[in-house]
Parts: structure tokens; sequence; C-alpha cells
């Protein structure tokens, strides 16, 4: 079970970290990503970790997010900083096959909801 936080409301150039918690899941047979979808909008992924911690991104966030995983805490977190208005959506964390932005499930968790105001 994956579970999301530390969305909010900021307005453009502040920063936010959101955290991803990862429950009962022992042992990391999948890579993990984080999506967001804005209203109206398909959901995309916009960072993903792979297993070595190599890390890949969206062109729209290149430069101003990064995603990291600790293995200690089995924790996933996405570090947001210069937001700008277009990041505005629901962001989720999902395990997702390696080397894709397929996600290895069809569940999804509530997400967490950040909006950036110019």
């Amino acid at each position: 079970q994956l579970e999301e936080s530390g969305g909010g409301s900021v307005q453009a150039g502040e920063s936010l970290i959101l955290s991803c918690a990862a429950r009962g899941i022992a042992e990391r047979n999948y890579c993990m990503a984080w999506f967001r979808q804005a209203p109206g909008n398909e959901r995309e992924g916009v960072a993903r970790i792979e297993k070595d911690a190599r890390t890949f991104y969206v062109d729209s966030v290149q430069g101003r997010f990064t995603i990291s995983h600790d293995n200690a805490k089995n924790t996933l977190s996405l570090q947001m900083s210069d937001l700008k208005p277009e990041d505005s959506g629901m962001y989720y964390c999902q395990e997702i096959l390696c080397s894709s932005w397929y996600s290895a499930f069809n569940n999804w968790d509530k997400g967490t909801q950040v909006f950036v105001s110019s």
C-alpha cells in the first residue's frame, strides 16, 4: 500500500517536498515513480527512480524536481523547487515496471494535491 503526503498550496517559485510511504511492501520488486494529473488532463509520469538509483524526469521538471528513495524507511520522496502554476495537480506515487513509465498495478492511492498560484 502506498500513501502520499506533503502536498499544499504555494506561490510560484516556492518549494514542496512530497513523501510516499510504502506500507506492507517488504521487497522492491518494481521501480518507483511520481505521477501527476491536472484537471482535464491524463495522468503523466514526472519522475522515476530505478533500483540502481538512476533517476529520470520529464523535460518540464528536469532541474527543478528531485526524486529519491530511502531504502531503510521504504519511503519515496519528491523535492520540488521553483514551482510553476503548470505543476499544479494531484500527485501520486506508484510502483512501475523498471526502465519504463508503465504502472505495475491498476490501483492508485488517493494522491496528494499540489496547487501553485502565480
